[in-house]
């Protein structure tokens, strides 16, 4: 998210104007930033609007939602190339004074905001009603401001080798905490939903206020699985350490396309024995969703990063990058737009002549566009949302 990534100051929780864009060294405006938080935006709405349709008992394609446990779907890409991005926004945002004590202030306090609307956000419905709707303490943007907090803090303190070393010892610590005897005495089985002993971390803290219920239940942004999201910004700042040193273009884009390429090789790799698994945040999904993100950040790199020239003001990506805290409020907020009868006619009219999956996409693309149009506008009269 634009203001939830820069290190820079703003005026807190304020509608400003003309945001200062990620730059490089050079003073080149690096669109492509912009852009692929863009898209993983417009994915991240389109995610849960497909999610949404489905709990409407419609059919979906399945790429379009997250894998139940093991596996990769398109849906498993947007957060974890989120995460990417905060660390490289912060590389390339990154003031002289960032480790000033004022500069501390401003990055905690930006991190406590962005919890506070992710469980604002959260709650939504349990705030109408206390007895039909339960609590969940975990969440997206609950994870989004804590791992901005770490890596924002750790970035001015600590060199591009010593960050590459505490992210390599994240993901294999975390493998041993995956791997460590559940204390409940259940047998470890990373292949299976809720049986190991970061699970039953997130049972032992959050009780009931979790995600998924039960005697093996979890959360797929619970408290352990920190460690690996953290590790995946700090490779992203790797990735905008090479951004801030002012590189040519096409240096740099293959630079990033050969660091993605054996990211995901390694991940994939990895997966033989360490599942590739969203829900526990695994180290080999953090090594294939980084690199998979690292790639598209190269090929945007040198589609759009070649001159100075400014994005356009109101096209669907920019616009969602440029302004992407409050599309994502949008989004939520919107979200029981989706259960209404007028967004599900089209779907209803298009099912007996394409099928119920294509259909479906219908009501999905219908909600991308009306939280995009307010934030197309904001963006052409330069009001972007900082917290």
């Amino acid at each position: 998210m634009t203001a939830a990534v820069e290190a820079s100051a703003a005026s807190p929780g304020a509608m400003a104007t003309g945001p200062r864009d990620p730059q490089d060294r050079t003073g080149r405006r690096l669109r492509s930033l912009d852009l692929l938080r863009g898209v993983t935006v417009a994915g991240m709405i389109t995610v849960n609007a497909t999610a949404g349709v489905q709990s409407l008992d419609k059919p979906v394609f399945a790429t379009l939602l997250h894998a139940d446990w093991v596996g990769f779907t398109l849906a498993d890409t947007v957060f974890p190339a989120f995460l990417t991005m905060v660390g490289v926004s912060i590389a390339v945002s990154s003031r002289d004074d960032a480790a000033s004590a004022a500069a501390t202030r401003r990055v905690l306090a930006r991190a406590a905001r962005m919890v506070l609307i992710g469980l604002l956000l959260g709650h939504m419905f349990f705030l109408a009603d206390f007895h039909k709707y339960g609590v969940r303490l975990p969440g997206v943007l609950q994870r989004i401001g804590i791992v901005f907090a770490i890596c924002a803090l750790l970035y001015p303190r600590m060199g591009m080798r010593a960050r590459a070393i505490a992210a390599a010892a994240l993901l294999l610590g975390y493998w041993g905490l995956c791997l460590l005897p559940v204390p409940d005495g259940s047998a470890t089985d990373l292949w299976v939903p809720g049986h190991n002993f970061v699970a039953w971390v997130d049972r032992l803290v959050f009780g009931e206020w979790r995600y998924v219920k039960g005697p093996f239940g979890y959360d797929p942004e619970g408290l352990l699985g920190t460690l690996p999201s953290v590790a995946q910004a700090l490779l992203g700042t790797l990735a905008g350490d090479y951004h801030r040193r002012g590189l040519p273009v096409d240096r740099a884009a293959r630079t990033l396309l050969v660091a993605g390429a054996a990211g995901v090789a390694a991940g994939l790799a990895w997966g033989v024995v360490f599942p590739i698994a969203k829900n526990l945040w695994t180290s080999s999904f953090v090594l294939l969703s980084t690199g998979l993100t690292l790639v598209l950040l190269g090929l945007f790199h040198q589609r759009f990063d070649r001159d100075d020239r400014p994005g356009r003001k109101g096209d669907l990506f920019g616009s969602f990058g440029r302004n992407a805290i409050a599309a994502y409020v949008l989004h939520e907020v919107a979200s029981i737009i989706l259960t209404g009868d007028a967004i599900q006619l089209p779907f209803k009219w298009l099912a007996p002549l394409v099928g119920t999956q294509v259909a479906a996409l219908v009501p999905v693309a219908l909600f991308v566009a009306i939280v995009w149009y307010p934030i197309a506008y904001m963006d052409r009269r330069g009001w972007y949302l900082r917290v």
